[in-house]
């Protein structure tokens, strides 16, 4: 995942309405994750998640309120919190036994990892993720 995303005013905007089309016929309250492939004919939705999601977890990391927060809030009535992002960010899932590697990615700088606490490795098996921050005059 990449804050920004990488997304014509046009898709980004696409994304969007279809996000408030599924909230609102949905009648939802929370964070709802809505993943899409970006395809030559358009966005083509992968997955519907009625939750904080994975590909969002560099939020906790790079946006004012985090998604995790932001579902709390929304869930229990709260004020809504500024999303913004303070930071462009990258977030890699570390899969299977790249978890043993977690004290390289712990020396990088401007990189947050987060370990998962999976008591058991597989091939594959998300097991954590590293969240890369880079400020807002740089891109990847």
């Amino acid at each position: 995942s990449t804050l920004p995303a990488r997304l014509t005013e046009t898709q980004a905007e696409r994304a969007h309405q279809i996000g408030e089309t599924l909230a609102t016929a949905l009648d939802y309250v929370g964070v709802l994750a809505i993943e899409m492939f970006v395809t030559a004919d358009g966005l083509l939705i992968n997955e519907i998640a009625p939750r904080v999601h994975n590909s969002g977890h560099l939020t906790a990391d790079a946006c004012v309120c985090g998604q995790f927060e932001q579902h709390i809030r929304a869930i229990a009535g709260w004020p809504l919190g500024d999303t913004s992002h303070h930071s462009h960010a990258r977030m890699t899932n570390l899969l299977g036994a790249e978890i043993d590697d977690w004290q390289k990615f712990a020396g990088r700088q401007n990189t947050r990892l987060h370990l998962y606490g999976k008591a058991e490795t597989r091939t594959s098996r998300k097991m954590g993720h590293i969240t890369e921050l880079l400020n807002l005059d740089n891109a990847f």
